[in-house]
């Protein structure tokens, strides 16, 4: 009995979309969680329904880190609230508008019923929860604090999705305004300056270099446009795709992004804010120091942080405190070293790398709002100059004509 009882709790259920009418001819439809279709119909029959169509529900839709960051919140605010878990896994799953999140809840609330802990339910799906998630989840569950675990954690996500969107608002305007002027440059040298071209022959007169020399860049961008539009969309997605897959390159690009005029510093600050906040919140959670480092080497977002922190476990593990091992990889700033080193002192690391956190979370904030206000009339500078300079060029021949005149 106890054998059939353990198959049957382990029978995985699907999401099926259903048609049909009710017992006034009224045509109905729904969503349903059944192991096959048989098994909806004949639900569906006993409650007066005739099904027409049924159907496997397919997930639609992307997660992306926002919306477990949300349904982390979600599931803290319901588990302190007093709700079951997997009560709340419900409520959450069926009331998400993203089916892909909602498909993937009712998968982990599965897991969870046939009899795995909430932190291995969490692990089979290492796309959306990393090993950070599952170390904290699983702390909280054998501490018996698993609804304040969730909500630090929900805070930490929060914090961690807040600094990542400002370092995107830093970095977008600027390469948006060099897209656009790439292609405003593109449709000039195309379309307008040919036709320029064809008035400038029959003046009979020498023109002057400036109005040469764009003619001549049109010439090259009128032959061969598929050339460059073709190159610089192959070179930007073969640049991306190496960057994405090759250690090597990753490397290469973090140090230099860290090197980058203003926007390096950003990063610096960034990654380090990053560092801290997860560091502080694996310590505070009572996961062990190394191991904590190990997610932490994984959450830092730049592998010039991600080899100083391997690099710091290893010196941990062999009996070193961990502000030497830190001062070791000259990375982090003398401000840095110094909280750490009164943390460890004074036994509170995980409340000190909490304050580090805040400052440099702080410090990125007014970066981000002095680039904001620096880069608006730089990049209209560069514009001016370079649209500016294209329509003096050619205008250039039709003032000489003036003159002579």
């Amino acid at each position: 009995m106890a054998t059939i009882a353990a198959k049957q709790a382990k029978i995985k259920e699907f999401s099926f979309l259903w048609e049909g009418k009710d017992k006034n001819g009224k045509a109905v439809k729904g969503e349903m969680r059944a192991a096959e279709a048989i098994v909806v119909k004949s639900t569906l029959r006993r409650q007066g329904i005739m099904v027409t169509k049924v159907a496997k529900a397919r997930a639609s839709g992307n997660i992306n880190d926002k919306d477990i960051t949300l349904f982390t919140r979600q599931l803290a605010t319901m588990m302190k609230a007093g709700v079951p878990l997997l009560q709340a896994f419900d409520i959450v799953g069926k009331g998400h508008s993203n089916r892909a999140v909602g498909k993937l809840l009712m998968d982990i609330k599965t897991d969870v019923e046939t009899g795995s802990n909430l932190a291995d339910a969490f692990r089979k799906y290492p796309l959306y929860f990393d090993s950070l998630f599952c170390n904290l989840v699983g702390a909280g569950e054998a501490a018996g604090i698993l609804d304040s675990l969730l909500d630090r954690l929900a805070t930490y996500k929060e914090k961690i999705q807040a600094i990542k969107g400002k370092i995107k608002s830093a970095l977008f305007y600027p390469i948006s305004i060099i897209v656009v002027a790439f292609v405003i440059t593109a449709v000039i040298m195309i379309f307008v300056i040919p036709a320029f071209k064809e008035l400038f022959e029959g003046f009979g007169a020498d023109l002057p270099a400036p109005t040469l020399a764009v003619m001549a860049v049109s010439d090259f961008f009128v032959e061969y446009w598929w050339a460059i539009f073709g190159g610089v969309s192959g070179g930007l997605y073969a640049f991306f795709y190496a960057w994405k897959r090759s250690r090597p390159m990753q490397r290469v690009m973090d140090r230099l992004a860290l090197r980058i005029p203003i926007f390096g510093e950003v990063i610096r600050k960034a990654t380090i804010a990053r560092w801290s906040r997860t560091l502080s919140t694996m310590f505070a959670a009572g996961v062990p120091l190394v191991e904590a480092l190990d997610s932490v080497a994984g959450a830092a977002g730049n592998q010039v942080y991600y080899e100083a922190t391997k690099q710091i476990q290893g010196e941990v593990s062999t009996g070193n405190s961990l502000v030497e091992s830190m001062t070791l990889t000259n990375v982090f700033p003398s401000m840095v070293l110094q909280m750490v080193a009164i943390g460890e002192e004074s036994g509170s690391l995980d409340a000190m790398l909490s304050k580090v956190a805040d400052f440099f979370e702080a410090e990125v904030d007014d970066a981000v709002e002095a680039l904001s206000s620096l880069m608006e009339p730089i990049i209209m500078v560069v514009l001016g100059t370079l649209i500016g300079g294209m329509v003096v060029a050619m205008y250039l021949p039709i003032f000489k004509m003036g003159q002579v005149v």
